[in-house]
């Protein structure tokens, strides 16, 4: 695809919207042309605006270093003149940011949201592009509630379930009855280094607020289905979760419980694993992985500091299959979660839209 896009990131100075950055650094479709926060950090330029909370491994990207902030609220206008569409990964109240994404929607620019607030709109879809690419179907009925042409705002699951939801998903058809995950997350989940997050060091807290919720009503949006102008949710496989916090840094890892009505060995799920492929991988979109979902046959593997960068951090590693006492099979995985949970699942789902026309 030779098209290019003028890309704007609406909450540039957080952790994932530096992600964003980061990733957008020299995308093949994608130009930044426009950086966005609060009012306390517009007029500055990107350097000044983000000062020492800077949190990627690599510096702030060249070409956004002296490029000066909008304030993400009041020059709306300003920005949706300068971009295609925007990135919005903002620290606000869920109303406001709903009322946010809509105004940048209603001025006929496409939001690609990392933010919760809009994901159980019912003609707002949330998409993991290799699971339910269908979903952006529901778009132009959310183009007419709203009142656009081009506008209309996409988001992206939440971090947590992005590990164990692409693993079930290639197991669907089996019939998936009921569900346990218990995840172990990453603090840059929660914004955080080891630097501004002491707390958590030699410790595990037991809670994040919200997550455990997510975790359990958000892969049902996903595997749900549109009916008219909304997308019906899925009343089914039962999900349990428990979401703990826990000193590293990326990656936030599942452990994995599920029974199904029909049964297959243990080397056919593992198949099915290596084999699972997307529309991504179809359309060889550029963030996507060659393969989406890899299995290790080590005993202690996936493991979070070597494997969460798996295929430039967008893989999900799995790994540990084996029964369970209780429920019928018992596996492990991984994903990264500002890569593939956050940032990079935006960009591949702008990939997506992108390919299919979505933006233009």
């Amino acid at each position: 695809m030779k098209k290019q896009y003028r890309v704007g990131i609406i909450g540039a100075t957080g952790m994932v919207g530096q992600r964003f950055a980061t990733l957008l650094e020299n995308h093949p479709w994608f130009h930044v042309t426009a950086l966005a926060a609060s009012s306390r950090s517009a007029g500055k330029t990107y350097t000044e605006a983000v000062g020492k909370r800077w949190a990627m491994a690599t510096d702030i990207p060249d070409s956004m270093k002296d490029m000066v902030l909008f304030d993400a609220e009041k020059d709306v206008e300003k920005i949706t003149s300068l971009v295609d569409f925007v990135f919005c990964a903002v620290d606000m109240k869920k109303d406001e940011i709903r009322k946010l994404e809509e105004t940048y929607a209603k001025a006929e620019c496409p939001v690609m949201s990392n933010n919760s607030a809009h994901r159980f709109t019912p003609d707002v879809p949330m998409i993991i592009p290799e699971i339910n690419p269908e979903h952006a179907e529901i778009i132009p009925a959310q183009r007419k509630r709203l009142g656009t042409k081009r506008g209309f705002v996409a988001v992206k699951s939440n971090c947590s379930l992005q590990s164990y939801v692409p693993a079930l998903n290639a197991l669907k058809d089996l019939g998936i009855t009921k569900a346990l995950a218990c995840t172990y997350q990453a603090i840059s989940g929660a914004g955080k280094t080891f630097e501004t997050f002491p707390d958590i060091l030699d410790n595990v807290i037991p809670y994040i607020g919200g997550e455990e919720e997510k975790s359990e009503q958000e892969p049902l949006k996903i595997w749900g289905h549109i009916e008219g102008d909304q997308i019906v949710t899925a009343t089914t496989p039962s999900i349990t979760a428990q979401c703990l916090r826990v000193p590293v840094s990326d990656g936030h890892m599942a452990a994995v419980f599920a029974s199904f009505e029909k049964k297959i060995s243990l080397d056919e799920m593992i198949q099915r694993w290596e084999s699972y492929t997307g529309e991504p991988q179809k359309l060889n979109l550029p963030s996507a992985p060659k393969q989406f979902l890899h299995y290790f046959t080590e005993a202690d593997r996936p493991q979070t500091k070597l494997d969460r960068n798996l295929e430039n951090g967008m893989a999900v590693s799995v790994g540990r299959l084996r029964p369970d006492t209780q429920y019928d099979v018992k596996f492990v995985s991984l994903s990264h979660n500002t890569l593939r949970g956050a940032a990079g699942g935006a960009v591949l789902m702008a990939e997506l839209l992108a390919a299919k026309g979505y933006l233009d």
